[in-house]
């Protein structure tokens, strides 16, 4: 099986990227999904972790455009980084689901900050989340979304890696 991946990634490695980047607007999408259909309101470190599978989603995309081995390898980088920083944040999240602090304090609640502060102090707390950080508000399998976040994100430094190391 690893050597099919291998030769996959060999072959078609803007097929692997597409792949990724799918996969990625995929798990944005039902982030997306969980907030405004299921009410999970999304705490910082979770807007966070958005953001960095947001630019994993980004890099990987414009990887799947290049045909070139080079950019495929410098690229690869970068994705790394960016799926470095993910995954440290949702190894975080989930550290702080695990052993909760005594006291929570991750973010304000949304409408009290739009009643209570001018539009231009509101809108940077917006996007800094309004839920708890240590809560677990869904499960898959036995495993967080921040969980689910730190696989998906060692996953992608793997494929990175296996990038760098065959490119190189």
């Amino acid at each position: 099986m690893l050597n099919g991946f291998l030769v996959l990634l060999d072959n078609a490695p803007r097929r692997v990227f597409a792949s990724l980047s799918v996969t990625c607007l995929a798990m944005l999408a039902f982030g997306l999904y969980l907030q405004h259909s299921q009410g999970l309101e999304p705490c910082p470190m979770c807007i966070v972790q958005r953001y960095a599978l947001f630019s994993v989603a980004i890099i990987a995309g414009l990887l799947s455009a290049s045909g070139r081995q080079r950019v495929h390898f410098w690229g690869s980088f970068v994705l790394l980084l960016a799926a470095g920083f993910g995954a440290f944040v949702a190894a975080r999240q989930s550290w702080l689901q695990w052993y909760p602090p005594e006291v929570a304090t991750c973010g304000r609640d949304f409408y009290g900050m739009i009643e209570n502060f001018p539009l231009n102090r509101a809108i940077p707390m917006i996007f800094k989340g309004s839920g708890d950080c240590a809560a677990i508000d869904w499960t898959f399998l036995g495993g967080s979304i921040a969980n689910w976040a730190f696989v998906i994100f060692c996953l992608v430094l793997v494929l990175a890696s296996l990038v760098i190391w065959r490119k190189r």
